[in-house]
């Protein structure tokens, strides 16, 4: 039987050149399955930072989440132009209920809030007016005092002329919101001045118990 070496001796230059040739590129195929057939980082992209995940599953350098804003409701009422439930996150604050509710009014006590105050789910704020119970404008004189040079009857408060106040003064009225002031406008324009305070009875949405609310804070 002719051995290996008789037969290696047989083949050319060129024969022994090429088997040497397809010897190293099975080699070299080998080596490069195996490169590739080993474990590597992979990079993902977000739409914040890449972050590179090693093998296992394992992130390195990933932000943590960002917790998602916790959902809180609150009941904006009183003397603001829509009062309501409305729906806030946390960390926001009672300056952001007022402006939500449309903003106070004319006339709203606002030194009786704190404005910066957090808000907390299921909470009231309640706006007072300026005149209500307990509450007075600032820089105003409580009930029943009198400052220096002023007497009693210096600090009983303005009333309203129903015949020339603007639809501001007529909203701060009790009762009295932007409907029917205009109303009340309306009126005094189709009919020539009020003759007296009863003669509100003849606007569409005013009563007698509504009058009797605000008779004392009237004039003509």
């Amino acid at each position: 039987m002719e051995s290996i070496r008789d037969r290696l001796a047989s083949l050319s230059r060129r024969e022994l050149a090429g088997l040497v040739a397809v010897v190293v590129l099975a080699l070299g195929g080998v080596g490069l399955w195996y490169l590739r057939s080993m474990p590597r980082p992979v990079e993902v992209k977000s739409g914040v930072q890449a972050r590179s995940v090693q093998p296992g599953g394992q992130a390195v350098g990933a932000p943590s989440p960002s917790p998602s804003p916790v959902a809180i409701v609150v009941n904006v009422a009183g003397w603001v132009r829509r009062p309501g439930v409305y729906q806030f996150h946390q960390g926001q604050r009672v300056i952001d209920a007022l402006k939500a509710a449309g903003g106070p009014k004319k006339n709203a006590a606002l030194d009786a809030l704190n404005l910066a105050a957090l808000l907390t789910d299921a909470e009231q704020i309640l706006v007072p007016k300026i005149g209500a119970a307990g509450v007075t404008a600032p820089g105003a004189v409580a009930p029943g005092t009198s400052s220096p040079g002023s007497t009693s009857a210096g600090a009983a408060g303005a009333k309203v002329n129903i015949n020339t106040a603007p639809e501001s003064d007529l909203e701060a009225l009790p009762g009295i919101g932007p409907v029917l002031a205009q109303r009340i406008i309306d009126y005094r324009t189709q009919h020539g001045p009020f003759q007296s305070v009863n003669e509100l009875l003849n606007v569409s949405g005013i009563g007698d118990k509504r009058l009797a609310d605000m008779k004392s804070q009237v004039s003509v």
